[in-house]
């Protein structure tokens, strides 16, 4: 045991290690307990690294040992303890113990490099190409890797192999080829760690979750999820691999060869170990080559201090997105290497000459894989040399034990001898004498200059020099030069270019090279506006700099920055840094420490080359900052060289020297970081809450709040007291982040302790005197005259629209939708400069582009203030201007996104004020305050703060009232009193008062004693007969469900009737007042039994099939309880029970029985639906016998049958209320981003996916479709999920829709929605968000997902509606805008007790405002024909069966269209009167009549309407129709009207003409409708209700009238008759003998050349046919006996044939004129 080393601990851990022998090379000595027994371990511990020579030596002694050689034991460990080898030099040794061995050691050359042997090889083999890359990229990014193997030598190779690649960089960390047992628990350890550790202890490492293992044995490595190794960047990474597998599989190249080579065998192991490292050695050349121009060298003497620059390292190598490089520069090693290879004077190795002469071959050599080999295998070469110095000589020759049998048995060992330590110490006296006298054994290496090599290339991102870059640099240059010559018009029409060019990196370089020609003396004075374009054009130049400021742009902008100035007054001083401070780079510790590191580089540089009179001058370098980098280094070198000659003074000084020199630069950057980071107004303390660019919320994670913002608690200027507080806010933290700057760079380059504490208390007093200078700068600026803005122009307002606030100066800044951005083609429309108004209805911006080359366009974006979703702080700093401002981003539900930046004239307390009005707009207290109520009262009561006084009259009140209402329930003094809407804002505590008293009030009445005429006073009676007016009621009497007769007894045989149970709302409050019941169930049971059904919403019908008579009812879920007594009481028939078996039994209608086939429910609720549409398969359908009823419930509640098979429950899982809220939000966000990215998940297509939106109209659909499928075939369904006022209200009113073609009409539509969602109580206001109460609730598009759904029907059936997509959108927009007062409001109910419900009818003296949406709808649709659908032409009775896949689903263009010209089109008169100015504007004041004005338009995307500017085809040709009539457009209407009008009254038979008459004319369809309205006699007595409907059609005619069908396109191809119809129509025909004339329908076929007639229109079977071929003549005729009356002479016509005379007659003279012309036409074509 030597006595400068100690001896290592835990080697008793190794002897007790089951091996026979363990080698452990590191420090000299070996251990000799007093008895080692055979089993026991020899272990000899060196720091040599021979291990195969110490496990002969080992071998050697135990072979002496147990075959008992004449050879003493002292001798041969006397001789191996006395063996001298060098560590290195490259020298041969030839060793023997004297035991007749003798072994050869060669030394390598240099030490430096590795020495592997052939474990690299065998690594490779064990492991493979790419699992070794992984274990080598994660050891370089430092991660933690175990390996396994049950071979010892095997593990410690493996280590060995991985440092070998590592070259020249050098583990640092935890490195324990072979880890006992005992210590596993090292292997937790947070640190990274190359470990090995015996496959015996596999199961121990199962638990490790962050640890990398590489199986040796199995040749696997394990990657645990939660690493993530970054691997080498691209190209690297392949032309690696490439390498590699040529060097271990030379044949893979030319396996495929049609005549391969005969032999290519790698080579030999030893061999192909330095050609692998060959190529690692070439692989870190290419990563690494050029670092030494990013060093700085801030000390040379006592001992050199070298800094690496990280930054510009990676910029010039367009590196800096790459994580593999910048987590290995981060990492230890490379601070090793640094630290290591730094000196500019030390000895070379291999990798320094091929950093300094081979980069340039390496990079030719890039393409061409053999060129690579070549390089590679010369590399292979030296590294295999310096490892063999001599070529291989004497043999070894080594005594092995004898192998004689039962040699090894414990038993006959003898035991190890005692050593006799006296002769041992005499060889090694000995052999000490011997060494004295010896000559040297190692070469002394040289020092020498270590050459840097040739200069990075500088390199764009994209690896390539920017495409017409010299273009570029030519604009900057002559803006320059403008702004210089003062030429300031040249110069602004050059600025967008210019700030566009600045995105590259070439022309900043360009700019601040240019800007450096301008300076003198270090000072440039400008005037305002040279001053101003200068700071934008840096201003722009630093923006897109990242805060790393790889490219060095914002270290040569730093000395600009102080130079360019303004003078602003007497003595004062403006300078540019005051502008730039914005940016995230000033704030970036590492920059600074770059920058004061280079800068005090060149000042030592500058300080030898004086001292040594300028002899050493700089050796040409390419570049002038290359000069400057190589002289540093190479002085450095020189430098390094003459210390050891100088004298004690002379060394002394020259670190004084350096010293101050360092200590001066301190002082200077002090001071320029104090320039850079207080800000112009400190009383802001802008830089605290400073984020950069982004959003508010991210505060936390900039670099700045950490470090400056720090703790603001320890206060430096503990004298100065309370008079500045907020300015020493700032001071605190700029002074401690300076602190933070020099502690560091001082201590790093050794500035003495005196200098240091000197620095700490400079720093504030710079901090202090530069705040003064500034606040007179500030005041000065301030006086400045502002620059010309362009002027604020005001919006167009609805009538009773009234602004809150007036316009405030903002920037619309753009978001992610790039079409206005001008990314995708297109002008830059965004950013914009404008004002944002706020009206009692709006938020509108309205302004210009910032671009001046699309100056004139005017952008308007707005959105109804009720739709505003998410408010969110945000700052933004504008590329123009140099100040982060506030800015708000405000989303809003009809997809819209205002994301706006306050102008600096905005003072922050206004956005404050503004944001306020905004909250209070768009949550009222009550729904009262909304839009809809409170258009055209004065705005001004919504902005004033409301006073107290009123409150206390109020909660009496509302007292009083419950207490009334109780007594009477009735809806008198509830409806009747109206309030002014200051009193409606308290109205919540009354509101909650009654919702408390709902249950007691309902129980309260005496179910019996109540009639209609008792319980409503006469002024009410007219309510009631308003209630009977409503949709529903209208609809339920065209579908033949009941109807209310005089005496309201109700006729038995009509299996429905008209409930009144809850005319007054008690039973449920969320439903109609007039509902249908089956016939057989009393009032007193629907009472009772709707307690079973959450918000007592039970059961009723609300659609009939007329075909199969099936109906459609609608319910909400079972409560808990109701379920259990719904089904499992058969013996004591509850109320529930008996009331399900009777109205189940009325709806069956018929008896049979059906074979009930238990899988129909799992069937149809199954996902995959066997039809292509994603309805159920046909066939199953056909086959199965149905049950009666089918309930559709949700999958939660019970799935149960009834024991006589009629009815079943398909539980099918719908979308809750929060998933549609959370898959609006993120469809939100895909269609209006708020940022634009690049990221890969982020793309408009993986939003939209997954945002799911398109899942949930796939599911609703779906269901839809199944229910119409089931009342298709005599099913009825109830459909009963969740409140019953969400997904069943879609899916009730999809239902309708697709299988009644009257809902699909501009009438039906609306009474659809009135009927099913406003009558049965969908909560338009909870689910809009529309009051304080419902703002926690948040928004929910329950409406706009059926709408969206109607929109994908409409897509796959246009021709069956006859409104247009544009009826869609416009409902789409309305119903969140609160412009109209349709949706508000929950229910009926509220509606009726706010008074909302039936004022409409009388009120219509404003006629400027409209309250209903139907009003202004049906208004519009009189004057333009903008929500008719031209190609509608439906099909008879035609039942809709839509696919519903999420592949046959398209994006609704409503939520990514936007009209930047004009906003939305949603409010018409405001888009009229906008085009209307936009043409007044247009139209010059006196004619031109030298210049023709070109017709043309550019169209804009996302700017200008296409559909306006492109109309359709029909749209044109009514425009030019009107132009040439003279009509006015608003008479499209009533003309289209007429024309249908006659057509009607020719005609009651035929319910449409002729397919080929005009398509346009095709629809009388909704005025058919109209002739069905329902009427109400005005009778005296109160009690007795008339319902009657009037039905002018004819008995002839189907059950529902006014079905009009056509071959319509659809059924076109693959028609059901097989007859084509050339002319068809009415005609009267004369019977047989004594038959009267008859009505008939016609048909004229070409093809058959038949003239066929039938019964009516729909009548498929033929009742005659005239065959053409028999006809003679076609003949007017005369009137017979018992002709029709009314009809002209000239109407009569006869046909002639072979058999008999047909009589006819027209329905006028030209219809009969035009029936003989067709005839004889088909005569005469024949």
């Amino acid at each position: 045991d030597w006595e400068d080393n100690p001896f290592p601990q835990g080697i008793e851990l190794l002897q007790k290690a089951e091996a026979s022998e363990v080698d452990e090379d590191e420090v000299p000595g070996l251990v000799q307990p007093a008895q080692v027994f055979a089993p026991k371990s020899l272990v000899l511990v060196s720091r040599l690294d021979h291990t195969e020579v110490f496990r002969n030596c080992l071998g050697l002694i135990y072979t002496v040992h147990v075959d008992s050689l004449s050879v003493p034991l002292e001798t041969v460990i006397g001789n191996l303890l006395t063996c001298v080898i060098p560590v290195a030099g490259g020298s041969q040794r030839t060793i023997t113990l004297g035991a007749g061995d003798r072994q050869v050691i060669q030394t390598p050359i240099n030490d430096s490099l590795p020495v592997s042997g052939s474990s690299v090889a065998h690594l490779f083999r064990q492991l493979g190409i790419v699992n070794v890359l992984y274990l080598f990229c994660a050891a370089l990014t430092e991660h933690k890797i175990l390996f396994l193997s049950s071979s010892y030598q095997r593990l410690t190779d493996a280590c060995r192999a991985l440092l070998a690649i590592m070259f020249p960089l050098k583990y640092s960390f935890t490195y324990v080829p072979i880890l006992p047992g005992k210590l596993l628990e090292v292997l937790s350890t947070p640190t990274p760690f190359i470990i090995g550790v015996n496959s015996f202890f596999r199961s121990e490492t199962q638990e490790l979750l962050d640890v990398i293992i590489a199986d040796l044995d199995g040749g696997t490595v394990t990657i645990p999820e939660c690493v993530h190794i970054s691997l080498l960047p691209d190209p690297l990474l392949q032309q690696t691999q490439t390498a590699l597998s040529m060097v271990l599989d030379p044949e893979l190249e030319i396996a495929d060869h049609a005549f391969p080579p005969s032999s290519t065998q790698p080579s030999t192991l030893k061999i192909q170990d330095k050609e692998i490292r060959g190529v690692f050695l070439w692989l870190f050349g290419q990563l690494f080559h050029g670092y030494r121009w990013c060093l700085h060298i801030i000390r040379i003497h006592p001992e050199p201090v070298i800094r690496f620059h990280k930054a510009a390292f990676l910029g010039q190598r367009a590196l800096t997105e790459d994580d593999f490089l910048m987590k290995v520069l981060d990492g230890m090693a490379f601070a090793g290497f640094i630290s290591e290879r730094g000196p500019p004077y030390r000895p070379t190795d291999l990798f320094d000459d091929l950093i300094a002469n081979q980069v340039e071959r390496i990079r030719q050599e890039e393409c061409s894989p053999h060129k690579v080999m070549n390089h590679i295998k010369e590399l292979a070469e030296q590294l295999f040399k310096n490892e063999n110095p001599y070529p291989a000589v004497a043999m070894h020759k080594v005594q092995r034990p004898a192998e004689s049998p039962g040699h090894n048995d414990p038993k006959n060992l003898a035991i190890f001898p005692p050593l006799d330590d006296v002769t041992v110490q005499l060889f090694i006296d000995h052999a000490a004498a011997k060494l004295k006298t010896a000559p040297p054994v190692v070469k002394a290496e040289l020092n020498g200059m270590v050459p840097s090599g040739p200069p990075l290339d500088i390199v764009d991102r994209h690896g390539h020099v920017l495409a017409n870059s010299a273009r570029r640099l030519e604009v900057v240059r002559n803006c320059i030069t403008y702004i210089f010559d003062n030429k300031m018009l040249e110069a602004k029409k050059l600025m967008p270019a210019v700030l566009r060019a600045l995105k590259g990196r070439a022309a900043r370089v360009c700019l601040t090279q240019e800007l450096n020609q301008h300076v003198l003396q270090n000072r440039a004075v400008l005037d305002d506006q040279q001053f101003d374009y200068i700071v934008r054009m840096m201003n722009c130049t630093l923006q897109d700099c990242s805060h790393m400021d790889e490219h060095g742009i914002a270290a040569i902008l730093l000395p600009l920055v102080t130079a360019f100035c303004r003078k602003l007054g007497a003595g004062i001083t403006q300078f540019a840094y005051s502008c730039v401070q914005e940016h995230m780079v000033w704030t970036n510790m590492q920059f600074w420490e770059a920058m004061f590191y280079s800068d005090v580089q060149n000042h030592i540089r500058a300080l030898y080359l004086e001292a040594d009179g300028g002899e050493l001058s700089t050796s040409s370098g390419p570049a002038a900052g290359g000069q400057e980098l190589l002289g540093a280094l190479e002085l450095a070198s020189e430098q390094s060289r003459l210390w050891p000659t100088l004298s004690k003074e002379q060394q002394s000084e020259r670190v004084q020297k350096e010293e101050s020199t360092v200590f001066s630069q301190a002082i200077h950057y002090a001071n320029r970081m104090s320039y850079l980071l207080l800000p112009l107004d400190t009383s802001k303390n802008r830089l605290l809450n400073r984020s950069g660019i982004g959003d508010v919320e991210s505060v936390s994670n900039s670099y700045v709040t950490n470090s400056i913002a720090g703790s603001m608690a320890e206060s430096y200027d503990t004298e100065s007291g309370f008079e500045d507080a907020e300015s020493s806010d700032v001071a605190n933290s700029v002074v401690r982040f300076i602190n933070r700057f020099v502690d560091k760079v001082c201590n790093e380059s050794g500035v003495t302790n005196e200098h240091l504490k000197a620095l700490h208390t400079m720093i504030p007093d710079i901090v202090q005197m530069h705040i003064e200078t500034l606040d007179a700068v500030h005041r000065e600026s301030k006086r400045l005259p502002p620059i010309q803005k362009p002027k604020l122009l005001r919006p167009i307002l609805l009538a009773g629209e009234e602004l809150v606030m007036d316009g405030m100066r903002v920037h619309l800044i753009s978001d992610g939708r790039e079409e206005a951005t001008g990314a995708l083609g297109g002008p830059p429309l965004l950013p914009a400069e404008g004002a944002i108004f706020l009206t009692t209805y709006r938020l509108i911006f309205k302004g210009t582009p910032n671009d001046p080359l699309v100056g004139e366009q005017v952008v308007t974006r707005s959105f109804p203030i009720a739709s505003l979703t998410k408010e969110k702080r945000i700052s933004v700093s504008l590329s123009m201007d140099q100040f982060i401002q506030e800015g708000l981003q405000l989303r809003s539900c009809t997809f819209q996104l205002l994301k706006i930046a306050f102008d600096e004239e905005v003072a922050s307390d206004l956005a404050e004020v503004f944001r306020k009005h905004m909250h209070k707009l768009r949550y009222p207290q009550h729904v009262q305050g909304t839009f809809a109520f409170t258009v055209g009262q004065s705005g001004k009561t919504l902005v004033e703060h409301k006073t107290k006084d009123k409150n206390q009259s109020i909660k009496t009140l509302s007292k009083n009232l419950v207490k009334s209402a109780k007594r009477t329930i009735g809806r008198q003094y509830v409806t009747r009193k109206k309030y002014s809407p200051p009193t409606w804002e308290n109205r919540s505590s009354l509101q909650s008062e009654l919702d408390e008293d709902e249950i007691s009030v309902s129980e309260e009445l005496d179910q019996g004693s109540l009639t209609l005429s008792s319980t409503i006073r006469s002024s009410d009676r007219q309510t009631m007969s308003n209630v009977v007016e409503r949709a529903c009621c209208r609809d339920y009497q065209r579908l033949g469900l009941g109807t209310l007769s005089n005496s309201l007894t109700r006729s038995k045989n009509e299996p429905f009737r008209i409930s009144t149970v809850n005319r007054m709302y008690t039973v449920c409050r969320s439903y109609p007042g007039l509902l249908i019941v089956p016939q057989s169930i009393p009032d007193s049971t629907i009472q009772r039994i709707s307690r079973c059904y959450r918000q007592n919403r039970f059961p009723v019908v609300c659609w009939r099939n007329s075909r199969t008579k099936a109906v459609l009812l609608r319910s909400a879920g079972l409560h808990a309880k109701g379920v259990v007594g719904f089904f499992k009481s058969p013996n004591a028939p509850s109320a529930g029970t008996t009331h399900t078996k009777r109205k189940w039994g009325s709806i069956r209608g018929s008896g049979r029985l059906s074979a009930y086939n238990p899988e129909v429910g799992n069937r149809l609720s199954s996902k995959e639906s066997p039809q292509p549409n994603g309805g159920p398969s046909e066939a199953l359908f056909l086959t199965q016998q149905r049950a009666y009823l089918y309930i559709i419930g949700d999958k939660t509640q019970l799935k149960v049958t009834d024991s006589f098979q009629q009815w079943e429950v398909v539980p099918i899982e719908v979308c809750d209320v929060r998933q549609v809220k959370n898959s609006f939000k993120k469809l939100m966000k895909a269609c209006v981003p708020s940022s634009a990215t690049s990221e890969p998940s982020m793309t408009f297509h993986r939003c939209l996916e997954e945002s799911e939106w398109m899942c949930l109209l796939h599911r609703v659909l779906q269901v839809s479709v199944l229910v119409v499928e089931l009342l298709d075939t005599g099913s009825s369904v109830m459909v009963s999920l969740e409140d019953g006022w969400d997904v069943t209200t879609q899916v009730v009113s999809l239902v309708q829709i697709l299988s009644d073609p009257y809902y699909r009409t501009f009438d039906g539509f609306r009474l659809l929605v009135e009927k099913e969602w406003l009558s049965f109580g969908h909560r338009f206001s909870h689910r809009g968000a529309q009051t304080l109460a419902s703002q926690s609730s948040g928004f929910t598009p329950v409406f706009l997902q059926f709408l969206d759904c109607v929109h994908q029907i409409h897509l796959q059936f246009p021709m069956e509606f006859e409104f247009s997509q544009y009826y869609l959108k416009f409902l789409a927009y309305h119903h969140v805008s609160n412009r109209f007062r349709t949706f508000l409001l929950d229910s009926d109910y509220e509606r009726i007790e706010l008074g909302v419900l039936y004022e409409e009818k009388g009120e219509r003296k404003n006629s400027q405002v409209c309250k209903s949406v139907w009003d202004y709808i049906d208004r519009l649709n009189k004057k333009t024909p903008i929500f008719f659908n031209y190609m509608f032409s439906p099909e008879d009775e035609e039942v809709l069966r839509p696919y519903s896949f999420i592949s046959n689903l398209k994006v609704w263009d409503f939520y990514t269209e936007e009209t930047l010209s004009e906003g939305p089109s949603y409010d018409w008169e405001l888009v009229q009167r906008g085009r209307q100015e936009r043409l007044a504007e247009e139209v010059p004041d006196k004619p031109d009549t030298t210049t023709r004005k070109s017709q043309r338009h550019i169209v804009w995307p996302c700017y200008d309407s296409r559909s306006r500017v492109v109309p359709d085809a029909i749209t044109k040709l009514l425009q030019s129709l009107e132009a040439e009539l003279g009509l006015p457009p608003e008479k499209w209407k009533d003309t289209w009207d007429k024309i249908k009008a006659n057509q009607r009254a020719e005609a009651k038979l035929e319910n449409r003409p002729s397919f080929n008459s005009s398509l346009l004319m095709s629809s009388n369809l909704s005025h058919q409708r109209r002739s069905q309205g329902v009427y109400l006699p005005e009778s005296g007595v109160g009690s007795s209700i008339n319902l009657a409907m009037d039905r002018e059609t004819s008995t002839t005619s189907t059950p529902v009238a006014g079905r009009p069908s056509t071959s319509t396109l659809y059924s076109q191809f693959q028609s059901t008759e097989s007859e084509n119809r050339s002319f068809e129509g009415i005609l009267y025909k004369k019977g047989a003998l004594l038959k009267p004339w008859k009505p008939r329908w016609f048909v004229l076929d070409k093809t058959k050349h038949q003239l066929r007639y039938y019964e009516t229109r729909q009548d498929r079977e033929c009742k005659g046919v005239i065959e053409l071929a028999e006809v003679e003549s076609v003949i007017p005729g005369t009137p017979t006996m018992g002709a029709p009356k009314h009809v002209e002479e000239k109407a009569f016509f006869d046909l002639k044939t072979t058999k008999r005379v047909y009589n006819f007659c027209g329905l006028d003279s030209p219809n009969a004129q035009l029936w003989m012309d067709s005839i004889q036409s088909c005569l005469s074509d024949a």
